[in-house]
């Protein structure tokens, strides 16, 4: 099984998506092992590409990251400093005053950001919090200020304009530098750009940056072809009886690949497909937990691999058949697949 990354089309995805907010700085979010694609590795493009701040989840995340972005680059964990974490030389995105008393108290005068809640109700300082410790926070020169928003990809929601003004009043007179903009921020436009953008998902293809170049091929090894009769049953449960008489090639991945289930043919009705060099192969009966059925009488020769994720086949098309989105596609990608860079 093949995860074929390819790291120039990020790269692209990169200085696209910087391109569009040219008064602000672009980060890289690599957090879940950069997206399932491995942080070293993305890190290391995008350094080269001139990336010099990158955001993870959790404390574990940052030496991968640092591995690759080298040692002056600014890692930032957006949980913060939770009890326990080790931070290193990264710098935690304080949440809460409980985490800003625990973090000045164990490491004093070293960098800090700050999150602060616009309306999302996740993670980030209240109003009423931040305005009792705005100047005693701001007097200890924050690196970063910064907020999420909740509904970035869907431009006509009001909840983006409440957010931004929110985020306006709280951020009044601070002159660290600002950010509320990930993916689908960047693409509000100039209002919600400020000094730092945090570019995610569109790095790496996925929506709501439509124009992103695709990054990923994932390729599934064929174990096994055979002719089935007209009638007979492929699969756990006999959910999928053949109309006529098909060949089908068994592949190598299943739900324990990060491939899921809902992606199984519904009755006799398939939902997807696998391609091979962009012919479509209906996926028939149940995906199992290392073994998928594929429809290929069309083709004249069954390659060795057929493609779930390719560039007739994006990621958000594979997550609109499940029902969930090109994030969770991929951050789903187990460690079974041989991940190769180009």
């Amino acid at each position: 099984m093949t995860l074929q990354i390819d790291l120039s089309a990020i790269a692209a995805n990169y200085h696209a998506l910087a391109a569009k907010s040219p008064g602000a700085r672009a980060s890289a979010v690599v957090k879940a092992d950069a997206y399932g694609l491995g942080a070293e590795q993305v890190a290391r493009r995008l350094a080269a590409e001139g990336a010099r701040d990158f955001f993870v989840a959790l404390d574990r995340e940052v030496a991968a990251v640092r591995a690759g972005a080298g040692p002056e680059a600014q890692i930032f964990v957006l949980s913060g400093h939770m009890a326990g974490a080790d931070l290193g030389s990264a710098i935690p995105v304080l949440n809460n005053p409980e985490q800003y008393f625990r973090d000045r108290a164990m490491r004093p005068g070293r960098p800090f950001g700050i999150q602060l809640d616009s309306g999302m109700n996740r993670l980030g300082f209240e109003p009423a919090e931040w305005a009792a410790l705005k100047n005693e926070i701001l007097a200890q020169g924050p690196v970063l200020v910064m907020s999420h928003l909740a509904c970035a990809d869907e431009p006509d929601h009001p909840m983006n304009a409440r957010q931004l003004a929110v985020f306006q009043q709280m951020t009044q007179g601070v002159t660290a530098p600002r950010s509320l903009a990930a993916t689908g921020g960047i693409l509000l436009g100039p209002d919600y750009h400020f000094d730092l953008t945090r570019p995610g998902i569109g790095l790496y293809g996925g929506r709501p940056f439509d124009a992103a170049q695709p990054v990923v091929r994932l390729s599934l090894p064929v174990i096994q072809t055979r002719e089935v009769e007209a009638g007979e049953t492929i699969g756990y449960s006999n959910t999928y009886t053949a109309p006529r008489r098909m060949r089908v090639a068994t592949v190598a991945a299943g739900y324990a690949d990060g491939i899921h289930r809902r992606l199984s043919s519904n009755g006799d009705s398939p939902r997807i497909e696998l391609f091979a060099d962009g012919q479509p192969c209906p996926v028939v009966g149940r995906v199992s937990m290392d073994l998928i059925t594929a429809d290929v009488s069309a083709l004249e020769t069954v390659p060795e691999a057929l493609d779930l994720i390719c560039p007739a086949q994006s990621i958000d098309a594979v997550a609109d058949v499940i029902g969930t989105i090109g994030y969770e596609v991929l951050t789903s990608l187990g460690q079974r697949y041989r991940r190769h860079y180009i």
